[in-house]
């Protein structure tokens, strides 16, 4: 943006504060506004599909290979391995969020608290994390002592519209949400084939909630992953288009900005927490192993998501081939 003189400075600042504010994706909001303030409605329909579809397309394929009847023992050591090392990333996005948030908080007290509440409701209590979020941002909003003022492709729909329009600090906030339905509700996929869909979203391009086609695919094919992508991805478009010449007014906003300081620990907290479900949807020891080796990795030497991610799929081919019991 700052090479090709597309949006000033503070215009490029205002619209990430405005997209974290909002809920669903913000990394695709980002880019659909900036597409926006290029070629307006065109541009943001263009932008928008060129930064989803690239990794869309290729989430499915991947789906494809890992959800089918009987794939390759080594498809299934990958997914493992990748797999295992899931709650770990999740620890690591969550983490990288708190030194920001903790200093923007008004009262670290209540951060502490916020941040608490979303562990406890996305280790604990997956399909009600969003009422938390929500919750915490209205307490710090409303506080008085404030110093300034159904099955198939309907269930598919549901799920998709919950990720997309309801799901506040998007990224692996939404991960309790989908896990939930996906494998406690509607039994599409298992445990360990939501772990690959997690890992499957990761180590692609594009945004976490991409993982979204993944369940999709599991529920009903090539279709219902499309479905849940255009449901899942529909909200952001209208945020963007229907809010974007407000943004600088969002950022400055001493309501909005409240809100984001009671739901942002929250969301924060949720991203740790969602760590705690991942990692007992592990079934082999192995895996475990896996899981701690990833943590050091991505938590003491700071190496990278991705990167990570691929040498634990690797590890886990090494794994299967060499006849690791493997989960199902």
């Amino acid at each position: 943006m700052r090479r090709r003189k597309w949006l000033a400075s503070d215009d490029f600042e205002d619209a990430i504060a405005a997209c974290n504010i909002l809920p669903g994706p913000a990394s695709t909001q980002l880019a659909i506004y900036c597409a926006w303030r290029v070629r307006g409605r065109v541009g943001a329909l263009v932008g928008g599909a060129a930064f989803i579809v690239p990794g869309l397309a290729l989430i499915i394929a991947l789906a494809a290979l890992f959800l089918e009847a009987s794939p390759p023992r080594w498809v299934l050591g990958a997914g493992a391995g990748a797999g295992a090392a899931v709650a770990a990333v999740a620890l690591r996005a969550g983490a990288g969020l708190v030194p920001a948030s903790w200093a923007r908080s008004a009262s670290h007290l209540r951060w502490a608290v916020y941040l608490v509440l979303g562990a406890a409701a996305a280790a604990f209590a997956g399909p009600w994390v969003v009422l938390v979020l929500l919750a915490c941002g209205a307490i710090e909003l409303l506080r008085p002592w404030r110093t300034s003022a159904a099955m198939g492709l309907g269930g598919i729909v549901w799920v998709a519209f919950k990720v997309g329009a309801l799901s506040y600090g998007g990224g692996f906030v939404i991960v309790p949400l989908m896990q939930a339905d996906a494998v406690s509700n509607y039994h599409w996929m298992t445990s360990a084939q939501f772990l690959n869909a997690v890992a499957l979203g990761q180590v692609t391009p594009g945004p976490v909630v991409q993982t979204v086609a993944v369940v999709g695919y599991a529920a009903h094919g090539v279709g219902g992953a499309l479905l849940a992508a255009l449901i899942a991805f529909t909200p952001s478009f209208v945020f963007v288009l229907a809010g974007g010449p407000r943004f600088d007014r969002i950022r400055g906003n001493a309501k909005a900005r409240a809100f984001l300081g009671g739901a942002g620990p929250a969301a924060i907290g949720a991203i740790l927490g969602v760590s705690i479900p991942l990692a007992r949807a592990l079934h082999e020891p192995w895996q475990l192993g896996f899981l701690a080796a990833a943590a050091v990795a991505l938590l003491l030497l700071r190496r990278g998501i991705v990167q990570t991610l691929l040498l634990a799929g690797t590890a886990g081919i090494i794994a299967a081939v060499a006849g690791a019991p493997l989960p199902h």
